[in-house]
């Protein structure tokens, strides 16, 4: 039997130790913190699962939320105007649903279960100097925890890395008491909502420790009005930051949170990060070698709501790749292919998430506009989140963009 070593008990981390250990591998699992901890800690992330990830985790019999988690039928973008209204607003109908489950209730879950059917889950922040010395004892050595010592094994890709410091300011809040949104309050939709020169808010239905809620998450450009987050440590000041910032830029998201309050103690979060794409092999002093995981080799901003699904995905190409290995070597060439496997599907939401990170072209906006006129135009759009491939096809290029709406509108 094999013996795989995995550390990061994130959705990359979990979602492949779990299905390595049903494929009849013996897996090892290191995690700074223990179930009860992350249950009981502060929110990790905002995560937004669309179909193909959630297939991903329905595939291995991990979708344990489902049945309770808000069904995601649409997603939605407006854009402020000078005065505060809506410029453009429409929503897309997704054509599987998406849904988001707090990471705190998923991998405490998740983690639980691995050692339930007999994984073993070590509690224990590792350094480089503890990987060198469990490497001999493992067939592999995956790094799947994006911060920390560990990640500066792998150096940074300039190539496919154009931002060398953060292009947004995050801050997140979980609530209960969010209003429906009124265009459709029929089904629910994860809105993005820009304010040019300024950021995006999105809004999106999760389930959280304490049932239904819904995530509040300011992306901020850098030195303005929404960079406003820093040094703030107080929920409720966080909070209460966050309503002021939507009363003032996006009113009417903010008329429907008049009454919301923090699902928890832990329900916020801020920071930022550079996104980086990362050398996929870390080598250990001792000359052994690692493979990174998601996040730990690309790390894109979250205002594409990819990460959780980037990470799904990884998790998928890197369970088949190790499972088609066999008993042959896990050397530096597999784990070249391993994650050249992972970059066809990652390098179309790398793309894709640097372009968003940028003031839109004419053509983009010309796009987004259509959308509120030509509901096909707004539906592929959506879906888009789910196969950010597809923006090949119709959103970088003036030229594919414009005979697309030729198409459209005159269908």
């Amino acid at each position: 039997m094999r013996k795989i070593l995995i550390v990061g008990a994130g959705q990359s981390g979990l979602q492949l130790a779990l299905g390595l250990q049903s494929s009849g591998y013996e897996v090892t699992l290191m995690s700074n913190r223990t179930a009860d901890e992350i249950r009981a800690g502060r929110v990790m992330s905002t995560q937004c699962m669309f179909h193909t990830a959630l297939q991903h985790e329905r595939d291995l019999g991990l979708d344990f939320w489902e049945t309770q988690a808000p069904r995601i039928e649409g997603l939605g973008v407006s854009v402020a105007a000078p005065d505060a209204s809506r410029a453009i607003d429409w929503v897309g109908r997704l054509d599987g649903f998406a849904q988001s489950v707090d990471q705190r209730v998923k991998m405490a879950g998740w983690m639980e279960t691995f050692a339930q059917r007999g994984g073993q889950l070590v509690i224990h922040g590792a350094a480089v100097g503890d990987l060198d010395y469990f490497s001999r004892s493992y067939d592999l050595v995956l790094v799947a925890a994006g911060k920390g010592e560990l990640v500066s094994m792998f150096g940074r890709d300039e190539t496919r890395s154009p931002y060398s410091e953060p292009q947004r300011a995050l801050a997140v809040a979980y609530v209960h008491g969010l209003g429906p949104r009124p265009e459709h309050p029929d089904f629910d939709a994860v809105r993005c909502n820009v304010v040019p020169g300024v950021g995006e808010l999105f809004v999106m239905p999760t389930l959280t420790t304490g049932g239904r809620a819904d995530i509040l998450f300011w992306e901020g450009v850098p030195g303005g009005p929404v960079d406003a987050f820093k040094g703030v440590k107080d929920p409720a000041e966080h909070l209460s930051l966050t309503l002021e910032l939507m009363e003032r830029f996006t009113p009417w998201e903010y008329a429907r949170a008049t009454r919301v309050e923090l699902t928890d103690a832990g329900g916020t979060l801020a920071g930022r990060y550079a996104p980086t794409v990362r050398n996929p092999i870390g080598r250990l002093p001792g000359g052994g070698l690692v493979l990174g995981v998601a996040d730990v080799v690309v790390a894109n901003d979250p205002i594409t709501g990819q990460g959780s699904n980037s990470a799904s995905k990884c998790a998928a190409a890197y369970l088949a790749a190790i499972v088609e290995q066999g008993d042959k070597p896990f050397d530096e060439e597999w784990m070249r292919s391993t994650f050249d496997r992972y970059w066809r599907t990652a390098q179309h939401v790398t793309k894709w998430t640097n372009a968003m990170l940028a003031p839109p072209p004419e053509h983009v906006l010309n796009l987004l506009g259509a959308a509120g006129q030509l509901q096909p135009v707004a539906d592929r759009f959506a879906n888009g989140f789910n196969d950010p491939s597809d923006f090949e096809n119709f959103f970088f290029d003036p030229e594919k963009t414009n005979a697309y709406l030729a198409s459209v509108a005159g269908a």
